[in-house]
């Protein structure tokens, strides 16, 4: 790995243009806002809308981040498919890129069982040069990676880690406990909500979406976190904690956060699935905004 994969990396929105097509120009404004601001970046996500990108957009989504980056951080893509063959026909492209580390996220749609995940795993990270962190989303894929799976996928040389994005505090803690006991495989949160206890339990980063949002609020967690100053971390959590209460209430994530930063006046487009705005969903974006 390139670089180390910590602190916080922004699950940057995939900007598009006024006909609804990937902005490369765009893309480059939010990665540098993002890096103004102490951020990684971590492209093609759930924030990323990958599921509704198509795999030639998410090479250009990459090849855009990589290329603004340039060097001066670290930066995870997305390479998560439903097929194994396909997740690693497009990690073989990526990695091209010069990405510091690939996630994959669990397959969707079809239930597997824990050794057929292991397999799926182990064929992706046998196949790839680049590091492979795993990605836990089980209300996204119906598919959840026990504890236990994750710790015998660490014990592959070429995964390094998991995102993990189940949402709960158990659900991190066995990460953690895993980690704990195993050299080589980090932790990296995904709930915005545990951020702070994330990094006191020995998570390494956070993969925030609400980072698109408010990059500043969001890096005092890290930046305060890793200066040891602790009281001031937790503040700067609980100070971000109703902007996530309130703007994910709305509509799904990437819609409401487009929303919110379109509102702030930064172009992104809109989300490609279908999503429609009430009145009051926008009259309450409206409101969140005013406050950040």
């Amino acid at each position: 790995m390139t670089k180390r994969i910590e602190g916080v990396l922004t699950a940057i929105v995939t900007t598009f243009d006024d006909y609804g097509d990937f902005c490369p120009k765009r893309m480059r404004k939010q990665v540098q806002r993002q890096l103004n601001n102490g951020n990684s970046i971590f492209c093609n996500g759930t924030n990323g809308e990958f599921f509704v990108l198509t795999s030639k957009e998410k090479m250009a989504v990459t090849e855009t981040c990589v290329d603004e980056v340039a060097g001066k951080a670290p930066i995870m893509a997305h390479i998560g498919e439903i097929s194994t063959r396909e997740t690693i026909k497009l990690g073989k492209e990526i990695q091209k890129l010069g990405v510091d580390a690939v996630s994959v996220i669990a397959p969707y749609f079809i239930p597997l069982k824990q050794d057929e995940l292991i397999y799926h795993y182990t064929k992706i990270a046998d196949s790839l040069t680049v590091p492979v962190f795993l990605y836990n989303i089980p209300a996204r894929t119906g598919n959840t990676i026990m504890p236990e799976t994750a710790a015998k996928l660490g014990e592959h040389p070429n995964i390094l880690g998991i995102k993990d994005s189940a949402g709960s505090y158990e659900s991190l803690k066995g990460f953690l406990d895993v980690a704990n006991n195993m050299d080589g495989f980090d932790v990296l949160t995904g709930p915005d909500s545990l951020i702070y206890q994330g990094f006191v339990d020995g998570c390494v980063g956070s993969i925030s979406g609400l980072a698109n949002v408010a990059p500043d609020k969001i890096n005092a967690i890290w930046k305060h976190y890793k200066a040891g100053n602790l009281e001031q971390s937790k503040a700067a959590q609980d100070a971000v904690g109703e902007l996530r209460k309130n703007l994910y209430a709305t509509v799904f994530s990437p819609a409401a956060v487009k929303k919110a930063l379109s509102i702030m006046g930064q172009e992104v487009g809109v989300s490609r699935y279908p999503i429609e705005f009430s009145t009051k969903d926008l009259a309450d974006i409206k409101n969140i905004v005013s406050k950040l």
